[in-house]
């Protein structure tokens, strides 16, 4: 097989693959091609669902005669001249492909007059042949294009078109959606000679909820929440449904980002996560929003359909709307809970993160994320800068924006060194060695460290070797005894568990969150014991009444299997569930949660040391309980007898 170049006519039936999708692909393109014209009204007349007719008809600045040929050839446009244009586009459309794509697969025929013409003058091109024909016309200042018979010399594609009522339902959801980014444009929608919309121009943005209530619905704007928040060079307006609005399906989400309708992966997540576990499950959002940014600062030309973008930012943007979004929600919604997240121990309160939150200008309405919204947030949040801290602070790795994002910690929050230096330590594993008595008194000890000095040499030669990775031989007393590890280690983590009970322990977010299933009665047990679990870090909403979901887990458990540790705590708790828990119940179910799975000759020789200076002088008691004699008498006789 030879390498052709391949003719006109075929190349723009290939294009047309991408951008003439069914007919409402060919009304985006044209009525983006109008509002691109400076448009105020917009006429789209439809017949037999799009597959006989449609035609497009504005009053924007139109097309002079000179240009007409050239705008249905491909690659040409008025929106873009060189590279640098391609890097801050400020137009919807940009590619020069969509006239010269339709008219391959359909009979176009372009009128259009300029103010400055005398009269106006049509172009026509049918898919065959591809020629174009100019002749005069009359019409006034604008354009009108009207596309017949389209995927006419194309039936492959004509018969995958649907019925006509579902081609034109396709068509009245994109303009919708274009009504809704353009307030100030009149859009009127006819089928079949019978107008089905009309949007009226609305120029007073206290109006703009009418033509939103016109196209969601009245029930949208009485439960949605309308938010601005200026940051920067970045805007964010629009209206977010409250939970109580949840949808079953995702017909109210609209999204834009400077004008240009999106279903972005990066804003839908955003907004999702702003909602947190607020929804019902199996439910969507209802939004509309909008974002204005620097066009030089996205990406547009990065999908086909332009349905997506890519911000030079991503993380930034993402943030920014979920804070944005998640600050409004909770205010409206979850406002009762924040006295009781305020006091959550400073190990989580006081350390704010250095770039996952934006610090917004108090006058602004929505604010910067304090230590009660830290404490609930989803979004996975790195170290945190701490000041006064012997270790290396988060550096922000983008240079170039250095000054605007070195330090969103907030200058109100003093965070105690004991807090903070615990916070760093819990969040950096420990060398060998690195910990030693005289760093730290006892009541600054993290739980969960193993790898602790040898400080006296009696522990050392009482222990002998680690059996089964479960238990031990020590020499107790003149005595060989077989020590449970595990059960030695439970106690020590229930001291230092009962002396930190006054405060919450430190949290993590899932990255995802994770569906438990469980029987009915560990199910009503969690939802019972909500406050408690929450208390030791964990964050569990009921989902149905066979299963969980958890979407915060212990940052002391985060090497532990999430599923597995819950299960486990669940069991330990549900032993006698006819009398009330005390707080020992929890704290001991929680310190068996943290002993170690298995351990080497070095971690039990560690742990026998630890354990004799948390448990002072209740170590050898201990000892005892946790251990048995290891009985060599048999074993005597027979190896006497084999003499």
């Amino acid at each position: 097989m030879t390498i052709e170049i391949l003719p006109a006519r075929l190349a723009n039936q290939i294009a047309a693959g991408e951008v003439v999708e069914r007919p409402s692909s060919v009304v985006k393109e044209l009525v983006e091609n109008s509002l691109d014209a400076g448009a105020t009204t917009i006429k789209i007349d439809i017949e037999k669902g799009g597959a006989k007719r449609i035609r497009i008809s504005d009053n924007g600045s139109g097309i002079v005669k000179d240009e007409l040929t050239l705008a249905l050839s491909r690659h040409a446009t008025s929106k873009i001249k060189n590279l640098n244009d391609l890097e801050g586009i400020c137009s919807l459309g940009f590619r020069g492909e969509a006239l010269a794509s339709i008219s391959s697969v359909a009979r176009l025929t372009l009128t259009s007059k300029t103010a400055e013409q005398e009269s106006a003058w049509q172009a026509v091109a049918e898919g065959r042949d591809m020629a174009v024909a100019l002749q005069p016309a009359a019409h006034p200042n604008g354009t009108t294009i009207d596309v017949v018979d389209l995927f006419f010399n194309t039936p492959a594609r004509r018969k995958f078109l649907r019925t006509e009522k579902t081609e034109f339902s396709h068509i009245e959801e994109v303009i919708k959606r274009i009504a809704l980014a353009r307030f100030d444009v009149t859009f009127i929608l006819s089928h079949n000679q019978k107008v089905v919309k009309h949007f009226k121009s609305v120029n007073n943005k206290s109006l703009y909820g009418k033509r939103v209530a016109q196209i969601c619905g009245q029930k949208f704007i009485d439960h949605a929440l309308e938010v601005d928040c200026h940051h920067g060079d970045l805007h964010f307006t629009g209206w977010i449904g409250l939970p109580s609005f949840a949808r079953s399906q995702n017909d109210l989400c609209f999204s834009y980002v400077n004008g240009r309708m999106m279903r972005d992966k990066l804003i839908n997540h955003a907004i999702r996560q702003a909602y947190s576990d607020m929804l019902p499950v199996n439910t969507y959002p209802a939004f509309v929003l909008f974002l204005e940014l620097d066009v030089r600062e996205v990406d547009v030309n990065v999908h086909p359909a332009k349905h997506e973008v890519r911000f030079h930012q991503g993380r930034y943007i993402h943030d920014f709307i979920y804070s944005v979004c998640h600050n409004a929600l909770s205010d409206n919604i979850n406002g009762e809970l924040l006295p009781e997240q305020a006091d959550q121990s400073l190990a989580i309160s006081d350390i704010q993160p250095e770039v996952s939150t934006v610090n917004y200008p108090k006058s602004q309405s929505v604010e910067a994320h304090d230590g009660a919204h830290q404490a609930s947030r989803d979004y996975i949040k790195p170290l945190t800068k701490v000041a006064d801290v012997h270790s290396q602070p988060y550096q922000n790795t983008n240079q170039g924006h250095q000054s605007n994002y070195s330090s969103y910690t907030h200058s109100n929050n003093q965070v105690s060194r004991n807090a903070a230096q615990a916070y760093q330590t819990l969040m950096t594993p420990l060398s060998e060695g690195e910990q030693s008595d005289g760093e730290k008194p006892d009541n600054e000890k993290l739980i969960g460290v193993k790898s602790l000095s040898v400080a006296n040499v009696n522990e050392a030669s009482m222990f002998t070797k680690v059996v089964d990775e479960q238990y031990a031989l020590i020499n107790l007393a003149d005595e060989l005894r077989l020590l449970a590890l595990n059960k030695l280690e439970q106690a020590v983590k229930f001291i230092e568990v009962k002396n930190r009970w006054q405060h919450d322990f430190v949290s993590q977010p899932l990255l995802l969150p994770i569906k438990i299933t469980l029987d009915q009665q560990q199910v009503v047990f969690v939802e019972r014991h909500a406050t408690a679990l929450k208390k030791i870090g964990i964050v569990a909403t009921v989902v149905t009444k066979n299963s969980v979901q958890i979407r915060q887990f212990p940052a002391l458990l985060r090497n532990k299997d999430v599923n597995f540790s819950f299960n486990k705590l669940l069991t330990l708790l549900l032993v006698d569930d006819n009398n009330e828990l005390t707080n020992s119940d929890w704290q001991q179910a929680f310190a068996s949660l943290l002993t170690a799975d298995s351990y080497d000759n070095k971690q039990a020789e560690n742990l026998i040391s630890l354990s004799q200076r948390q448990l002072n002088s209740a170590f050898e008691q201990q000892l005892r309980l946790n251990s048995v004699v290891v009985d060599l008498t048999s074993s005597i006789t027979k190896l006497t007898n084999a003499e």
